[in-house]
């Protein structure tokens, strides 16, 4: 293998290392101008798309352990690949795919497991990061809360109780 692709492969290689997944699709029919929007797009989800030959694509997956979808590769083929959320790159990728019907997504991998098409889409319809952790933390607050709540009841009953008995009071007196 000449010098030059050795390269290609070595860098894909630490990409594939680098990112807990990566989706590969098939960009057939889209122009320059619609592939550079969606890179725009990836890099706000912290996600990146590159154009690979099939050839290398194998080379480095294969290098670096990663299951075999060798068999679902042909024409055009980009990956998409990040160090972040993945949620978010899968959003974007959806949402461009359906814009376009030119970017089809054909597998992924996530965390060295296979996925398909319908799984990609699960991804991109969960909440994103911040809501996940956001929704946690309201679940491990609601307990305390509670507590709260029930410990400062007789207090506030004996408040409203007090209350109660100085406005007859002020009643019976007017």
């Amino acid at each position: 293998m000449r010098p030059e692709k050795v390269f290609v492969v070595e860098d894909l290689q630490e990409r594939f290392q680098k990112s807990p997944f990566l989706f590969v699709a098939d960009y057939t029919g889209l122009n320059v101008t619609e592939f550079g929007n969606l890179r725009n797009r990836l890099v706000e989800a912290g996600a990146r798309c590159q154009v690979v030959k099939n050839s290398f694509l194998r080379k480095a997956a294969a290098s670096v352990g990663l299951p075999d979808f060798s068999e679902l590769m042909g024409g055009q083929t980009a990956v998409v690949t990040g160090e972040k959320d993945v949620c978010a790159a899968a959003k974007v990728v959806k949402k461009f795919s359906s814009e376009t019907k030119k970017f089809i997504v054909k597998v992924g991998v996530l965390e060295n497991r296979l996925l398909n098409t319908k799984e990609i889409d699960a991804l991109a319809d969960m909440p994103s990061k911040e809501v996940l952790q956001s929704q946690l933390l309201g679940l491990l607050l609601t307990p305390a809360t509670n507590l709260v709540r029930l410990l400062n009841e007789p207090a506030s009953m004996l408040a409203r109780l007090l209350q109660a008995s100085a406005d007859k009071q002020e009643k019976a007196a007017a």
